[in-house]
């Protein structure tokens, strides 16, 4: 009896392990990731919407102006165009339409005329065509006036249509002496869509233009000293809500270019304002700046370019 106590304790550890075998194990669960088909990631879901031509994902930092400024637009019609009531209200990651959306502002082409029915002056259906019973048009139909075509018209026809006045001699006419042909178009250089540029200060530039890095020129200046418009214009930006550029004034050329005057001490025009070339716009000053300066920047399609290549040489 004693000996057979091992014999069952053994037996039981093996149908215990047995059992134990039977069951599989449990699956992994992955809680960090993203399910099937419940979208992509937020970094890959930002990087298609940035993808998308004319529209912007805000980042930190972004401000509706400094996007307009960037894009070459209205900060006004950024707005509209993404139906923001307040233009200092954005988050971060919002997708923004930066272009006029499609069919803005474009001008809807004229239906062509429909054709002219004639109808009898009492009303009715329209005139019908010649038939053996009614003339309406002589047998040779429509055809240049000769006398050869009158006396063919001329035959069978009971009531002939009256002859046209005879034509004056050409002899008779004076001689009208030929058009001048207008000189060909010039084509403008780079940068003359938007007019002759003039300089907006009369200072020395101090700083140059780097691309990636100053977007613009830097012209020593006096606290006082006039600011000019260097093109015609209208001004679409007078504040001081982008960062770095002080009391700023932006105005637009066109469809392509637009003008940036940074650091202003006063502002004379509004927003909305139309500005002509050479008019005085601003003073110089020094806001977010450590001396008194103009920065300046010509932007096309918001993109900086060096204004030096637009300015004439002193």
């Amino acid at each position: 009896m004693i000996r057979r106590i091992p014999v069952i304790a053994a037996a039981i550890a093996v149908a215990a392990l047995a059992g134990c075998a039977s069951h599989a194990p449990a699956p992994v669960e992955e809680r960090g990731g993203v399910a099937a088909g419940k979208g992509a990631p937020a970094p890959v879901a930002a990087a298609a919407a940035e993808s998308r031509e004319g529209f912007y994902v805000v980042k930190r930092g972004d401000t509706l102006y400094r996007i307009a400024l960037d894009h070459g637009v209205d900060y006004k019609e950024l707005a509209a165009w993404n139906s923001l009531e307040n233009p200092n209200r954005i988050e971060v990651g919002q997708q923004l339409r930066v272009a006029a959306p499609e069919g803005a502002a474009v001008a809807k082409p004229v239906a062509a005329g429909a054709p002219v029915e004639t109808r009898p002056l009492g009303g009715g259906e329209p005139a019908p065509a010649n038939t053996d019973t009614l003339k309406r048009e002589p047998k040779g139909g429509k055809q240049p006036w000769s006398e050869a075509a009158w006396a063919q018209a001329q035959k069978g026809e009971a009531a002939p249509p009256p002859k046209p006045p005879e034509k004056a001699p050409e002899a008779a006419r004076p001689a009208e002496k030929p058009a001048e042909k207008a000189p060909a178009p010039v084509p403008a250089a780079a940068g003359e869509e938007a007019g002759d540029w003039v300089w907006p200060a009369a200072g020395k530039v101090t700083a140059s233009f780097v691309e990636g890095g100053n977007k613009g020129i830097d012209i020593a200046a006096r606290s006082g000293d006039p600011v000019l418009a260097a093109a015609a214009g209208k001004v679409t930006y007078s504040g001081s809500a982008i960062r770095g550029y002080g009391n700023l004034l932006i105005i637009r050329h066109g469809d392509l270019y637009s003008s940036v005057y940074a650091h202003n001490s006063r502002i004379l025009v509004k927003e909305g304002q139309s500005v002509a070339r050479g008019q005085k716009i601003a003073e110089a000053g020094s806001t977010d700046t450590d001396s008194p300066r103009l920065h300046f920047e010509i932007r096309r399609q918001g993109k900086p370019v060096d204004p030096l290549k637009f300015l004439p040489p002193r």
